[in-house]
């Protein structure tokens, strides 16, 4: 986990900081005393930046080669990319532009968060059933599907902002990291235009996703769960297609791969804080080995599943 901050007046200074921070880039506009200021954290594969700029800064940019989201707090963002002006403004949550594509714009006196991650997550944490053969899992569209999605997006932006990159002790657990880049990838495909929703549901072979693939993905989550595994993961080691995976569990075991992971891991944190000296050990580093960023969703899941809090577990 790493934390990056700039501050500057300069135009020159800020656009060889953009360029080195993002994509090559060209940059405009009149600071006349005006901060550009960019905070960054970053964790695994993850980044999340706040950024201000007192002026408006055009900008002419390369492929960013990641997925991009931007969180608008003030002020206005102007994509020109497709030759005309689209408007964003406060409170929206939008994708900046292809991962694969070079963009332009402006941003207008704007406060606002960006969230960047590795577009090949959005593939692991398709649905079961969703893949096209054959074509990669890519965003199709800038603004939210509708303004309960935007809201969602936004929030789960918020989280990981606040609460995981930036949280106390969050870089001592790379699980955390990996959860929270698969989360944003999983809630950003729920919340804006896809190729998942957009095409007709991949046939699945009911042979791959047997008893026998659900028996070999289960032992392969049970060995590895202490570490950074996914769909992509779990497949490979079978070796099946995702979507076989994803089948099998929900034909035999009415659960996702990721949801019985999830379990596996709770389990594990139970045994912990079973085992832990309430005086040297806390819920939340508990919690944090297992790659439960959030305290209070971690506390619910656990007392919904074993019937008290987790303090009450660690306490004996």
């Amino acid at each position: 986990m790493g934390t990056l901050s700039f501050c500057s007046a300069d135009l020159g200074e800020t656009e060889a900081f953009l360029s080195s921070a993002y994509t090559p880039m060209k940059i405009g506009g009149k600071p006349e005393g005006s901060q550009a200021r960019i905070v960054r954290h970053t964790a695994g594969g993850l980044m999340v930046d706040r950024l201000s700029f007192d002026y408006t800064m055009g900008y002419d940019a390369g492929c960013l080669h990641r997925v991009c989201l931007v969180t608008v707090h003030e002020g206005q963002f102007a994509d020109t990319t497709g030759g005309g002006e689209e408007l964003f403004g406060p409170g929206e949550t939008f994708l900046l532009a292809p991962h694969d594509r070079p963009y332009a714009g402006e941003v207008r006196s704007a406060r606002y968060t960006i969230t960047m991650f590795d577009p090949g997550l959005l593939g692991e944490v398709a649905a079961a059933g969703a893949l096209a053969a054959g074509r990669p899992v890519e965003l199709t569209g800038q603004r939210a599907v509708s303004p309960a999605a935007n809201r969602l997006l936004g929030a789960t932006v918020a989280h990981l902002r606040d609460n995981v990159l930036a949280g106390p002790g969050t870089g001592t657990s790379p699980l955390v990291a990996a959860t929270a880049a698969r989360h944003i990838a999983a809630v950003a495909l729920e919340a804006l235009p896809n190729t998942v929703t957009d095409t007709e549901p991949a046939p699945v072979d009911s042979r791959d996703g047997s008893a026998d693939t659900l028996r070999r993905a289960v032992a392969f989550i049970d060995a590895h769960a202490h570490l950074d595994i996914g769909l992509a993961e779990i497949a490979d080691s079978i070796p099946v297609t995702p979507r076989a995976v994803q089948y099998a569990f929900a034909r035999h075991a009415g659960t996702t791969p990721t949801g019985y992971l999830r379990r596996v891991r709770l389990a594990r944190a139970h045994e912990d804080l079973r085992a832990a000296d309430p005086g040297t050990t806390t819920v939340s580093e508990v919690a944090l080995r297992w790659g439960f960023a959030h305290h209070g969703r971690f506390a619910a899941a656990y007392r919904r599943h074993y019937g008290a809090p987790p303090a009450t577990t660690l306490r004996g």
